[in-house]
């Protein structure tokens, strides 16, 4: 098993991946063409979202 650092590019891909993101939502494309700051804003836009949703219920 691979550690990847909290937070890094790679984090960010394990974590979209893992909430069945597979592909870029609006371009439809690898994650792995995009910067950490892009991934990081779909991570905030749809995993911490969901996550804050489903508490809420």
């Amino acid at each position: 098993m691979c550690k990847v650092h909290k937070y890094s590019k790679g984090w960010f891909v394990k974590q979209l991946r893992d909430h069945g993101i597979l592909v870029h939502p609006q371009f439809k494309s690898h994650l792995g063409n995009y910067k950490e700051s892009e991934l990081r804003n779909l991570y905030y836009r749809y995993v911490e979202k969901e996550t804050v949703d489903s508490e809420q219920k």
